[in-house]
C-alpha cells in the first residue's frame, strides 16, 4: 500500500473526528435553552486524542497498518432532572444536525449517529440513552427490551452497564453547565499532532 494512501487516510479519520466535534457543537447549542439539562459533556473517541490501531476495514487490516481511530458516532453525556421532554429533545438535536448540513456548514452527522447517555445531576446514575426513533415506542424489536419506553424515549439497550470510565473524560470535555453556560467548544479538545 502507498504511503500517500495511507496519509490520506489518516487525514480523513482526523477530518471525521472535527466533524463529529462540530456536530456535539451544535447539538449543544440547540439543547441549552432545556432547563432541564444540567449538564452536556462529549464522551468516547470523539473527546479523546486519536490513537493509532490497525482498523477494521480490509485494505489496511491485510497490511497491518496502523492509522488512526475511526470515529464512528458522536458519544454525548447528558445530566437532566427530568426526563419528560426527552421526545422534543430527540427531534431539536436532529433538527439542528439536519440544518447544520443544508446551511452548508461541512457538517455530515445524521441523528442516528447521535449516542445520547442520559445521567442524573449530583449521582451520575445512568438512567438511559436518548431514543432516536421518530415515536415511542416504534413497535421494532430495539423497544422489546424490558424497561425500554417506559419513560417515552428513554432507550434500553439488553445487559448494557456504563463502562467505569465512561465519563473519565468529562473533567476536559464538558461543554455546557447550566450554572454556567456554554464553557467551551468541542473543536477545543484534545487532539493529536497532526504531522503523526
Amino acid at each position: 500500500m502507498k504511503r500517500a494512501q495511507i496519509e490520506e487516510q489518516n487525514r480523513y479519520l482526523l477530518r471525521r473526528q472535527r466533524e463529529f466535534r462540530q456536530a456535539a457543537n451544535v447539538v449543544t447549542q440547540s439543547w441549552m435553552a432545556f432547563p432541564e439539562i444540567e449538564a452536556i459533556a462529549v464522551i468516547g473517541s470523539v473527546a479523546k486524542p486519536l490513537w493509532k490501531e490497525i482498523p477494521r476495514f480490509s485494505d489496511f487490516r491485510r497490511a497491518r497498518i496502523e492509522v488512526w481511530h475511526e470515529c464512528s458516532d458522536l458519544d454525548l453525556a447528558v445530566w437532566v432532572d427530568s426526563q419528560h421532554r426527552l421526545g422534543e429533545l430527540r427531534r431539536k438535536g436532529a433538527a439542528a444536525l439536519r440544518q447544520a448540513f443544508e446551511a452548508g456548514l461541512g457538517i455530515s452527522v445524521a441523528d442516528h449517529q447521535l449516542d445520547v447517555f442520559l445521567f442524573e445531576p449530583g449521582t451520575d446514575r445512568y438512567l438511559g440513552r436518548l431514543c432516536s426513533f421518530n415515536r415511542c415506542p416504534k413497535g421494532n424489536r430495539d423497544c422489546l427490551v424490558p424497561g425500554c419506553g417506559t419513560i417515552p424515549f428513554n432507550k434500553r439497550i439488553a445487559d448494557f452497564r456504563p463502562h467505569a470510565d465512561l465519563l473519565e473524560p468529562i473533567t476536559y470535555s464538558t461543554l455546557y453547565r447550566r450554572d454556567r453556560g456554554l464553557l467551551r467548544s468541542a473543536l477545543e479538545l484534545p487532539n493529536v499532532d497532526e504531522a503523526g
